[in-house]
């Protein structure tokens, strides 16, 4: 789970307008997240055998070709100020300003637009709908 780096609020327009952009970017996160998963059996078989100079077949290139696409997702999202809450799933959250409080607006890529909002201490079991006073 990732923070802001600083204290940036987004308003609905806003945070709506980076959805496209989002979900490239998660794209390439969840894409990019499998891959190195499916590559930890190897890995684990290598550390197992380190000790004896290595081993197996995992290709160090390929590996780390996948961690740097990873970790170059993960910068740029991070770079727009929103909150990634799962990788997995690509849940994310924009921190907006609503009476006077912090609230999070909640996203995922299999929603067509951002409806979704929950106070900082709920989470995603306590979204709400976006209503007219949001806008």
């Amino acid at each position: 789970m990732l923070d802001t780096h600083d204290n940036r609020t987004f308003t609905v327009d806003e945070a709506r307008g980076l959805i496209p952009k989002l979900r490239k970017l998660l794209a390439r996160v969840i894409s990019e997240r499998e891959h190195l998963i499916d590559m930890r059996v190897e890995i684990d078989k290598a550390r197992e055998k380190a000790a004896e100079g290595g081993g197996g077949t995992l290709s160090g290139p390929g590996y780390l070709k996948h961690l740097s696409a990873f970790s170059d997702a993960i910068s740029q999202i991070e770079s727009t100020g929103v909150i990634v809450k799962d990788f997995r799933n690509g849940l994310v959250d924009f921190p907006h300003e609503h009476e006077g409080r912090i609230v999070y607006l909640c996203w995922k890529p299999d929603e067509d637009r951002l409806e979704w909002w929950h106070e900082v201490d709920t989470g995603f079991a306590g979204r709400h709908r976006l209503g007219d006073d949001f806008e």
